[in-house]
Order: C-alpha cells, then sequence, then structure tokens
C-alpha cells in the first residue's frame, strides 16, 4: 500500500514531465522564481491549516458534497508518509476524515502555495472505509489518470460487510478426571449487532447458566465427577450477524479508564502514550486514538510464542509480540493512560473463503470511545491485512461471533483461582488444579434459501404466541 502511495507520487509529478524540453523548461522557471524549498512538515502544516480553516467555517466539522449525501467530516490522521512535492508549488497530501456515520474516508488532496501559505485545488474521496473508488493508468504519452473501480470488495481479505449468518459449534472433550471438577464455558448473547439462538446443548450432567454481573455475560457452568471422563459437551447456535460500526450507548465510559490485573494504567504506559500521541494531545480523541493504533500495528509482530494468549499488556509492551490478546491489552492499556476509554471482547472470526468447516481458535478485539460513540477496532488483523487498516479502525465485519466481553471476571460460584482473565475457552479445575480440556469450534454458514425459511419459521411462531 505504502509503495501505491509512492507510486502515485511519482506518477502525478510525471505529469507535469511529459518530454524533456517541458522539462528543462520547468526547470528553468523554478530557478528564476526563485521557489521556496518545501519538506514534508511544510505540506502537513499546509492541509492541517487548510482543514482547520473549513472545520472553523463548518460548525466544527470539514463538509463535503457528494452525489448521495452531505459528509461532516472530522480529522483522524495525515499521511505524513505520502506526503509529496509534485514540483514548483504543487503538492500533495491523503488524510483520513471520520464522518459522523463513523464511516472512515481516505482524502486525496492538491494543493498549491509556498510554505505557510497553501491553497487546497482539488479533493478527492479516494477510498471508504479502506475500499478504493479509484485506481491509476498510464497513458501511451506517460500521463496518468484516475480509473473507477467498480464493485470493489474487501472479502478476499477476510471480511463479510454487512450480515452473515451460520450455525456455530462449540465442542469441549472432558479430560481424564481422577476427582471432582467444575467447568465454565461461555454462552454468547444476543444484542444489537447479533442475533444468538442455542438451539442444542448436549451434557452429561445437569448445568446452570450463570450471570456474570459487571459486563451481562451468561456462563455455562457444571459440577462433573470421574465418571464423565472423557464425554463431551456440545452446544450448537443459530447466529445471525450484522458489521459493526461505530455506535452510540447511554451507558456511563468512565469505567473503562481503570485497570485491570494484566492491563496496567499510568506509569510506563502513561509515558508511552505521552511520547505516541505527541503533539495531538491538543487535537481531537480519536486523532489521538489512531495514533496509538496506528504504533501497535507498526509496533507490534504477530507471533504465537513465548507469553502469548495471556493478555498481558507488559509483556506485549516488552516483548512486542503475541496474538491478538497482546495486540488489544496493550492498546487497551496506552488508551486507558491518554484518558481515552476502552474496552475487550473476545470470540471467533468465521472463515469468509468457505462456508463449512472448523475454525482455528478463538479471536478478540477492541472499541475506544471517541465523539460520543464507541468505535470498533481489530488491531492484530490490520497488522496482517495493511490494507485494510483503515477499514478496522471503526469496523468489526459480520463474520465473527462475540462470546463474552471484558477482564477480570467475576462469577459465583467461581474458581478456586480466583477472577478468570478472559472467557474464551473453558475455565476448568479438577479439584483446585486448572485443567484444560480440548476445545474446538466448527461452523456452517447459511445459505439465502436457508435464511429465508428460517426468518419464515421465526415470523409463524411469533404470530402463532399472539
Amino acid at each position: 500500500m505504502k509503495n501505491l502511495r509512492i507510486l502515485l507520487a511519482l506518477m502525478l509529478a510525471m505529469m507535469m514531465a511529459c518530454n524533456s524540453s517541458t522539462k528543462q523548461k520547468e526547470e528553468n522557471n523554478f530557478a528564476n522564481r526563485n521557489v521556496p524549498k518545501v519538506v514534508t512538515a511544510d505540506i502537513e502544516a499546509g492541509i492541517k491549516a487548510n482543514i482547520a480553516k473549513k472545520v472553523a467555517e463548518g460548525d466544527g466539522y470539514f463538509n463535503m458534497d457528494t452525489d448521495e449525501k452531505e459528509l461532516h467530516l472530522k480529522l483522524v490522521r495525515v499521511h505524513t508518509e505520502y506526503l509529496s512535492n509534485l514540483g514548483p508549488r504543487r503538492h500533495f497530501a491523503c488524510v483520513d476524515l471520520a464522518d459522523i456515520s463513523g464511516d472512515v474516508y481516505d482524502v486525496d488532496f492538491f494543493l498549491e502555495g509556498d510554505p505557510g501559505n497553501m491553497t487546497v485545488t482539488e479533493t478527492t474521496l479516494h477510498k471508504l472505509n479502506g475500499k478504493p473508488f479509484y485506481t491509476w493508468k498510464r497513458r501511451e504519452n506517460k500521463t496518468w489518470y484516475r480509473v473507477p473501480i467498480e464493485g470493489a470488495s474487501s472479502d478476499l481479505l477476510g471480511v463479510i460487510e454487512g450480515e452473515d449468518s451460520f450455525e456455530f459449534r462449540y465442542e469441549v472433550t472432558l479430560p481424564e478426571m481422577a476427582e471432582s471438577a467444575k467447568i465454565w464455558i461461555p454462552v454468547p448473547q444476543s444484542d444489537r449487532f447479533q442475533t444468538v439462538e442455542l438451539t442444542s446443548l448436549e451434557a452429561p450432567v445437569e448445568h446452570q447458566m450463570l450471570k456474570e454481573k459487571t459486563y451481562g455475560n451468561t456462563i455455562l457452568y457444571m459440577e462433573l465427577s470421574p465418571e464423565q471422563s472423557g464425554e463431551k459437551v456440545e452446544l450448537v447456535y443459530d447466529v445471525k450477524r450484522k458489521e459493526k460500526k461505530p455506535y452510540a450507548e447511554n451507558a456511563s465510559p468512565t469505567r473503562y479508564l481503570e485497570p485491570s490485573l494484566l492491563m496496567p494504567v499510568g506509569d510506563r504506559f502513561q509515558v508511552l502514550a505521552d511520547s505516541i500521541i505527541g503533539q495531538r494531545n491538543s487535537e481531537s480523541t480519536i486523532m489521538q486514538a489512531r495514533a496509538l493504533y496506528d504504533y501497535v500495528i507498526e509496533s507490534m509482530r504477530y507471533i504465537k510464542a513465548g507469553k502469548y494468549g495471556t493478555g498481558d499488556a507488559v509483556y506485549a509492551c516488552d516483548a512486542l509480540t503475541g496474538n491478538c490478546t497482546e495486540f488489544h491489552s496493550l492498546f487497551i492499556s496506552l488508551a486507558r493512560s491518554a484518558g481515552i476509554p476502552a474496552r475487550f471482547a473476545v470470540g471467533a472470526a468465521i472463515p469468509s473463503e468457505r462456508d463449512e468447516g472448523g475454525i482455528d481458535g478463538y479471536h478478540c478485539w477492541a472499541e475506544f470511545y471517541a465523539e460520543d460513540k464507541w468505535w470498533p477496532v481489530d488491531i492484530s488483523e490490520a497488522n496482517k491485512y495493511t490494507a485494510l487498516a483503515t477499514y478496522y479502525f471503526g469496523r468489526h465485519p459480520a463474520n465473527r461471533i462475540e462470546f463474552t466481553r471484558g477482564r477480570d471476571l467475576k462469577i459465583e460460584p467461581g474458581p478456586h483461582s480466583g477472577l478468570i482473565n478472559f472467557l474464551a475457552y473453558p475455565v476448568m479445575e479438577i479439584g483446585v488444579t486448572p485443567a484444560f480440556p480440548k476445545t474446538f469450534f466448527s461452523f456452517q454458514r447459511k445459505a439465502e434459501s436457508e435464511i429465508s425459511k428460517a426468518e419464515s419459521e421465526t415470523s409463524e411462531k411469533l404470530i402463532s404466541l399472539r
């Protein structure tokens, strides 16, 4: 992606030089005019000044009209890596701006002028939530032009937009037990983004559904004996999931500024967050959050080695490696230390490239609070697929299921070990010793005809109940 932007800048520069005589003439003019030297910091200051002026004129928003609607935008970040001087007093900048709806637009700007006095001459919407509206092609005369991209799709990178429907199976094989045991299994719940129906539950003993009060999680609890060794627990769900976008919530976000056992706040995280945010501390919360998001993407490597999978922000900060739990735990500690509420959730990502089969373990993600909304982020996926870094800043795709929210879960009756760090795989104790039962996830995506049939059956049930 970065190479594409650099190439674009070179393309645009070449538009200024169609033949050698023209190039020589421009070089002579440049020398004669004594044009001031321009560095990228000058272009960054120029585009920020132009945006700030428009925001002041637009009641706090950078307003743009499209064929479909009027956009009310806030600055998220300036892509400093793409700032370019195209020639005498002509410059290029790429900027991310977030609409009040939560959509994030990648906007290309052309500017003219000298440092301290630049004016925007052209503004075009390049991408919406990471998907391009156009690309660039080269003519035979070596000039460049925009080409619209029809029906741009992110599906090949694991993203299903809109809605997804599937059957999800959560299967646990109980280990050998020499004495009595207890087990706690997460049970996903319906909310505004997912409708979950438990269609089947097979268990070797009676069970209870416990309610975890802090975050509202539901947990299946069973007390087991050695006779159940090797038996299975299987939960089958019918799931309809919507793509998650920035959304408002009535509850106060302030409790999500507090530390948890493995996500400390302050001290080294305060120092690091301050250094990352830097001069943005006087700018919008969303710009500060984007700086932290970019830092985690650029600094960490997705490696399942060492102390990974615990969600220990201190370990993540030191090792700069881990899986999704380390990525998001580090982000949450940094965000909270910067005064930005942030929270954690865990579930499973449903493959987009096939319609059935096994799932490679759990997946987790985060949200932060800005502009009176919760903004979903998936930083480990953005690290894997940098072309979708803009998409995952404000979006979770439809092809996933959420099990539980929060960290340090307290339930009654609870495990001897105390608070549950987070609940994706079962927590189990044989006596007072932790045990780790084999856990397997699988899914089967529903065809359109099955979805329509299920919706019809649901409607019939509702009618019969009236």
